[in-house]
């Protein structure tokens, strides 16, 4: 299956694209907005600070590139700040407009704990959601971790799919239709990550 990656400047693109591979992707890496506009399957990658990945998609209008493939029925994954870009807004640094294709603020954790939060988390399944809204897990079980690193968050959204709690309960992964996103590291999750980009590739 064919997966265009936004080759971002504030991204561990390299790992990602060798994730991606692996999980049985072909892979086309670019940065043109024309290329990405009309992909059927993109990921989108981000580390960082929200604010110069939002930045860097609007001065190159791969944000617009992106909303049009989504309207025209592309499937996109969002992964770490990828996923935050996804949500209406960050408070990161002041306020900062997403690209919102998924409802939800992203907020800075609060708490006793240190900040950023680096390492393995558990991620839960969330109840009630249809059937096909948990695909991008299957074969993943409830409460399998996956690796973070990340000091802000979407504490709530009605897209969200599964939870993590670093002091409180927050969103790992969203869904909107073909919309998908996961603040953790898929490439960095080993079995479980994996899957989870396996069944991206696959979604039809």
């Amino acid at each position: 299956m064919n997966v265009t990656l936004i080759d971002s400047p504030v991204a561990n693109v390299a790992n990602i694209a060798r994730a991606l591979r692996t999980a049985g992707a072909t892979l086309d890496v670019t940065k043109e907005p024309r290329i990405i506009a009309s992909a059927q399957k993109i990921v989108l990658p981000g580390v960082g600070s929200f604010i110069a990945a939002m930045t860097w998609l609007r001065e190159t209008a791969i944000d617009d590139a992106i909303r049009k493939a989504v309207d025209d029925g592309a499937s996109l994954l969002g992964i770490c700040v990828g996923h935050q870009l996804l949500f209406d807004v960050s408070h990161e640094m002041g306020t900062t407009r997403g690209l919102g294709l998924l409802r939800g603020e992203v907020r800075k954790f609060d708490g006793p704990l240190p900040v950023p939060q680096i390492g393995w988390n558990r991620v839960l399944e969330c109840d009630g959601e249809p059937p096909h809204s948990k695909r991008l897990f299957d074969g993943v079980t409830s409460g399998t971790s996956f690796y973070f690193v990340n000091s802000y968050a979407v504490i709530d959204s009605p897209h969200t799919i599964a939870r993590a709690d670093y002091g409180r309960p927050f969103a790992a992964a969203a869904q909107n239709g073909r919309v998908f996103g996961v603040q953790f590291h898929p490439e960095k999750s080993s079995a479980a990550g994996l899957r989870v980009l396996r069944n991206f590739v696959a979604w039809t």
